[in-house]
């Protein structure tokens, strides 16, 4: 009787040890709906954040511009490009740069920023595409322009 209570007590602690099939498929189940749900948003919002980054990199871009043309006279033309406002371009006089502390960076995509002068929007046109690095689109791959001043949104749901 001894040995039958002893098999007894050790089925059961094997049975406690663990977690069943079914315990672990609903664990699954609960984390595929929290992924389903929350990845999209954080997703979105990523996006969001990096079209907020263009637009502050193109505002400060236009900050340093502005400061050139006061010291020089005018904007770097395109083909001197944004480097002029970090590197004096030839045959520039009044130039007091540097204007920004390190080369002009890359948009949030990687591409660098397009920069006409004089631009068909103003005295230049700073843009950046977007994610898909074409004109137009929507959301992620929406146009940055230095001649939409309207700050990036961001809609609540």
């Amino acid at each position: 009787m001894h040995r039958t209570g002893a098999r007894a007590m050790a089925a059961s602690r094997r049975r406690e040890a663990g977690f069943t099939l079914l315990e672990l498929l609903v664990v699954i189940v609960i984390i595929g709906l929290l992924a389903g749900l929350v990845g999209p948003r954080y997703f979105d919002q990523l996006g969001k954040s990096n079209t907020k980054i263009a637009r502050a990199q193109i505002d400060a871009l236009e900050k340093a511009l502005d400061q050139y043309r006061l010291d020089v006279g005018t904007y770097p033309t395109s083909e001197q490009g944004l480097q002029a406002l970090f590197v004096k371009p030839n045959n520039v006089d009044r130039w007091q740069g540097p204007y920004l502390k390190k080369p002009a960076p890359p948009d949030p995509w990687g591409r660098p920023y397009l920069y006409k002068s004089p631009g068909d929007h103003g005295d230049y046109d700073l843009a950046s595409y977007g994610a898909d690095g074409k004109p137009g689109g929507s959301g992620e791959a929406a146009d940055v322009l230095s001649w939409d001043a309207q700050p990036a949104t961001v809609s609540t749901r």
